[in-house]
């Protein structure tokens, strides 16, 4: 009788002690799980993406050459010791990143061109009485500079110029470029690169990486363009654009420099050029289309209110189609953004009605170290968001955007609105 009771006693017991190995268990399972989750996440974190820059070359992506590889970009590893930019100890430079755009730790570089090179790379003169323009309808020339562009010394660009007959390619290779400005008030130096566009159809547009932190880089970047006729070289011209990279804002445009190609032979072989780089000249367009803003200054509250109201005659994004039109404004306070915003997209529309209000905080009493700029842009997925136009406002603003201000400055609490053209951006 003992027996019976203590055997029942102990089956009685079976179903609790399962229970407790069981909710044991599926803890443990449950902190493995999520320990190897949290590894997981932590390995992907640590991992830096390289940067990978795309020439577009008549719609066609090409990728350089594989970024891991040990090849130095920008300059000879003969003279990479030899050609070290002095800097100044005492400079204050403050490095949030340690690596560079593709991945490596940066290296200042440059590149020493032999003696019979610089003395091949002599420009070919246009006529003085030419203006500069970049416009579908008229290419000038702009070789010939003001006094107060040549004491800016915005440095000198050097290229070659080719015509591949067997494959009916013109070939241009951006070298290098010497004596940039410094664009980083704190480390005293600029991360350059260049964007090339053909005019005047502007299909072919290329551009080259960014060299961090070097005044002189040395690009030798070759971009090759198919089915251009050698016949019609003679119509085109080419537009360089030099920028500085800037992680934390809009770009940095240092200069720019425009080749009439009308009267250079390429029959010959490659010819070595090298142009001088002038101020971006800001040109108004009437195919950029118009932006309708409001702006009203409250004195009391120290605010800026900014309404985006409408949007006409905005160009097409290319071929395809028409554009997919947003606007963003940024506010800048003594050159310096501090703050930013964006509207909605509207799809497919030159003539977009957007109505939508911003406020702002002003940093300080009074409007005059205030701007406003407006970049009406083209929403496209996959790639870079292009510019349409451009336009700002403020007391240095000319035109039609330092009245507006003028007017809002001498009215205030009172709602202005009125319509802008707006500039290549």
């Amino acid at each position: 009788f003992n027996v019976c009771y203590w055997s029942f006693d102990f089956s009685d017991e079976i179903p609790t002690v399962v229970g407790i190995f069981s909710a044991f268990g599926l803890v443990f399972t449950v902190s493995l799980f999520a320990w190897i989750c949290c590894q997981r996440k932590s390995s992907k974190s640590n991992k830096t993406p390289p940067y990978k820059f795309v020439h577009v070359l008549k719609g066609v992506d090409i990728y350089p050459e594989n970024l891991s590889s040990k090849k130095k970009f920008g300059a000879d590893d003969k003279n990479e010791v030899k050609n070290k930019p002095a800097v100044p100890k005492n400079s204050l430079h403050l490095d949030l990143e340690k690596r560079d755009l593709n991945g490596n730790f940066p290296k200042t570089n440059l590149k020493a061109s032999s003696p019979s090179d610089l003395e091949n790379m002599t420009p070919k003169l246009f006529s003085e009485g030419e203006k500069e323009a970049v416009s579908p309808d008229s290419l000038k020339s702009s070789t010939s500079l003001t006094s107060e562009e040549k004491q800016e010394k915005l440095g000198t660009l050097f290229f070659s110029l080719e015509y591949n007959f067997e494959k009916k390619a013109f070939v241009v290779n951006i070298k290098e470029a010497r004596g940039l400005p410094a664009m980083d008030e704190q480390s005293m130096t600029s991360d350059p690169y260049i964007k090339m566009t053909i005019l005047p159809e502007k299909k072919h547009k290329v551009k080259t990486r960014v060299l961090r932190k070097t005044l002189d880089p040395a690009f030798d970047e070759t971009f090759t363009f198919y089915g251009i006729l050698y016949t019609q070289i003679q119509e085109l011209a080419l537009h360089f654009t030099i920028l500085s990279f800037d992680r934390f804002s809009r770009d940095d445009i240092i200069g720019e420099v425009l080749i009439p190609l009308a009267g250079i032979e390429l029959s010959d072989g490659k010819m070595l050029m090298n142009r001088e780089i002038i101020k971006r000249n800001v040109r108004k367009s009437s195919g950029r289309g118009e932006l309708l803003i409001s702006l009203c200054y409250q004195s009391t509250t120290n605010t800026l209110t900014v309404v985006v109201l409408k949007a006409r005659h905005l160009p097409k994004s290319d071929v395809s189609g028409l554009s997919d039109p947003y606007v963003k404004v940024n506010l800048y306070h003594a050159k310096k953004r501090i703050s930013k915003k964006k509207t909605h997209v509207k799809k497919c529309t030159p003539n977009a009605v957007f109505n939508e209000l911003f406020v702002f905080d002003i940093p300080c009493e009074g409007l005059e170290e205030i701007s406003v700029e407006f970049l009406v842009l083209d929403s496209e997925r996959g790639s870079r968001n292009e510019v349409i136009g451009r336009l700002v406002l403020g007391a240095a603003a000319e035109g039609t955007g330092g009245e507006h201000w003028k007017e809002i400055c001498d009215y205030p609490r009172r709602q202005i609105a009125k319509w802008h053209m707006l500039c290549d951006g």
